[in-house]
């Protein structure tokens, strides 16, 4: 299939900004920066683009896995939709009906309401970029994690809903 048709095109956004002259508004990161959030020396969490950066529009993360370092069982979101980009290693994710091993480069996609899931099982460390759309305060929920036992199990349970994560 090939998008040059310009009879194909769909229909850009609606203009957000409209000043009469461009601004110097762009933010560099660099690969080096250490990680913003560790998670026990499993995961982790470099916060390349947050919710308060993009003003909403999404979340950018980049997720370091150590070996066999394990991950989220099948969930959704009803809020927004979350993508997955293997950088290195080998990733399982859950695809809504099965498990697979994924490898560099390799892409899935999930829209609101869909079943996924991701784990690192391997004997090596593996690394990824994980994008939500819009964006959300995603920090409070992987920081959070580390807090759960803090809680009663109600409590647990609407951080789960306040936190857009509903298990399957």
């Amino acid at each position: 299939m090939s998008f040059w048709d310009p009879k194909n095109v769909p229909a850009y956004p609606p203009p957000r900004y409209t000043a009469a002259e461009p601004e110097v508004s762009a933010t560099v990161r660099r690969g080096d920066t250490p990680a913003d959030y560790d998670s026990f020396g499993l995961v982790q969490y470099h916060y390349l683009a947050n919710q308060q950066l993009t003003g909403g529009d999404y979340g950018l993360y980049r997720i370091e896995l150590a070996a066999a370092a394990g991950g989220p069982g099948p969930h959704y979101h009803r809020a927004m939709s979350e993508a997955f980009f293997v950088l290195s290693g080998s990733v399982e994710i859950y695809d809504g009906a099965q498990w697979s091993t994924t490898g560099t480069n390799d892409f899935l996609y999930v829209p609101p309401g869909g079943i996924h899931g991701f784990r690192n099982t391997a004997d090596a460390p593996a690394s990824m970029l994980m994008l939500f759309a819009p964006g959300a305060p995603r920090e409070h929920y992987f920081e959070g994690l580390a807090h759960l036992g803090e809680l009663t199990d109600e409590e647990r349970a609407q951080w789960f809903v306040d936190n857009d994560n509903f298990f399957v």
